[in-house]
């Protein structure tokens, strides 16, 4: 019987927005006991880490409302991580910070937070749902690729909203310490008023400095400053 949690309503309209299990059923049909779905968020931004989540759900929990985190609310998505965090079998979570993206580029930190975040399953996933179409490299366990997976997958549903809550929390800790940057409104994407502060402050110690914007935006203030 699959079951719900007591403390999370279930209605027809969050049933219409909630990830399906299709993926995951294939999979647990054909014996794959633990299932897990990966997810990354934040490869976009001029600053800060690029999170990953790790999510292996038991096979008789359905979590209405799940759904990728770019269409929830950030209230929604904080009662759902909450939810999941409690009712998953195993979550992992990867942190890769800004000095490692500037050595070894986005993508391929990205990947490292999703091995890291598999990793640190305590029980390791017998198969591996990931999010977009790329392979996590070095992980010698059954994985695919799924585009659009964060809409397609529960497990990598739930693993893109915890990696979302969590670097969402992380660079509202970094506003506390960079208040001119605003980083609780934009969580270091790329807004006006974001690329603002870059060209009258200079980046910070969080900053992606091999990101071209904040390349250029750092040449403006070095210019800005030798005109004085």
């Amino acid at each position: 019987m699959v079951k719900t949690p007591d403390n999370l309503s279930y209605g027809s309209h969050l049933s219409q927005l909630t990830c399906g299990l299709a993926l995951e059923n294939r999979l647990w049909k054909q014996g794959f006991g633990m299932v897990a779905g990966v997810d990354e968020v934040g490869r976009g931004p001029l600053a800060g880490p690029v999170v990953a989540a790790c999510v292996v759900l038991p096979q008789d929990l359905f979590l209405p409302g799940v759904n990728d985190s770019k269409r929830l609310t950030p209230k929604r998505r904080e009662t759902l991580f909450d939810q999941i965090m409690e009712n998953a079998q195993e979550v992992g979570i990867g942190i890769v910070g800004e000095r490692t993206i500037d050595r070894m580029n986005i993508l391929n930190a990205s990947l490292k937070a999703m091995w890291e975040a598999v990793n640190k399953l305590n029980n390791p996933p017998e198969f591996i749902l990931v999010d977009g179409n790329q392979r996590i490299p070095n992980l010698l366990l059954p994985q695919m690729p799924v585009v659009k997976g964060d809409c397609l997958s529960l497990s990598i549903a739930a693993a893109s909203i915890v990696a979302k809550v969590t670097r969402d929390r992380i660079m509202l800790k970094y506003h506390r310490k960079y208040p001119e940057f605003c980083f609780a409104e934009h969580k270091g994407y790329a807004t006006k008023t974001h690329v603002e502060a870059l060209k009258t402050f200079g980046p910070c110690q969080i900053h992606r400095k091999s990101f071209k914007l904040v390349r250029m935006c750092e040449a403006n203030q070095i210019d800005l400053e030798m005109s004085r």
